[in-house]
């Protein structure tokens, strides 16, 4: 079963959706992101999401054999270095998620929705 762990005591499940806000929490922690965007499909419009809505820019998926794909829709600050945005958001989501969920992270995919000037 995805996102399942066998122990001594019995089985421990982790939703994906406890995933998805851990993530965005870590995320929007990390220098140059201004937020999660909101993307709607049928105006083409982005968003930025509230703290409250943070796991509707982050899909989850958790592989058969528990390993973690997770996509963010971002938006960043204007004036930072997008490459280096996103590798700090790499590797502290995937050092803290893996930390916090046992499970390890297979792959993040970052789509980059907007630009924010920050006052």
């Amino acid at each position: 079963m995805k996102g399942c762990m066998s122990t001594d005591l019995g089985i421990i499940t982790i939703d994906p959706e406890v995933l998805a806000k851990y993530a965005g929490t870590v995320a929007v922690e990390c220098f140059g992101i201004v937020g999660m965007a909101a993307v709607n499909m049928k105006d083409g419009f982005v968003h930025l999401l509230k703290k409250e809505s943070l796991t509707h820019g982050i899909q989850v998926s958790i592989s058969e054999d528990n390993h973690i794909t997770l996509s963010f829709h971002i938006i960043v600050a204007y004036g930072v270095s997008i490459s280096a945005v996103t590798e700090n958001l790499i590797s502290n989501v995937k050092y803290k998620v893996e930390e916090f969920s046992g499970m390890p992270v297979d792959t993040i995919n970052i789509y980059i929705e907007g630009v924010r000037v920050i006052d």
